[in-house]
């Protein structure tokens, strides 16, 4: 099993940034991609940025140019990186581990970006 823990969430005006990390304890030799979705009431959860154990990494038409998801190996983190921030960029932020019979969310932060 692997367990996430997110952090990194706050209220910032439009235009600045923020970043958010993800610490993955357990089987986490198990994990192919690391993935960060976010979700606002009422809505599905969206994939917002994706990044796979060969190195690929894929973003949301919305926030491409913007986000940029990295990793730590060492610390078993990963990280969005979250610059140019907009209104419509306020949600609850969710890290998720795919992987060999893995499929696991973090509990959320929340991220409020005011105009």
């Amino acid at each position: 099993q692997v367990r996430l823990v997110e952090s990194g969430g706050g209220v910032v005006q439009a235009g600045e940034s923020l970043r958010l990390s993800c610490a993955a304890s357990g089987s986490t030799a198990n994990i192919w991609a690391m993935d960060w979705y976010r979700q606002d009431p009422g809505k599905e959860r969206e994939l917002v940025a994706r990044f796979r154990i060969d190195g690929h990494k894929e973003y949301s038409d919305a926030v491409r140019g913007r986000f940029t998801i990295s990793r730590n190996n060492a610390r078993n983190q990963w990280y969005l990186q979250m610059n140019s921030l907009k209104p419509e960029d306020t949600s609850v932020y969710f890290c998720h581990a795919a992987g060999r019979s893995l499929d696991t969310w973090g509990q959320g932060t929340q991220v409020t970006v005011s105009s």
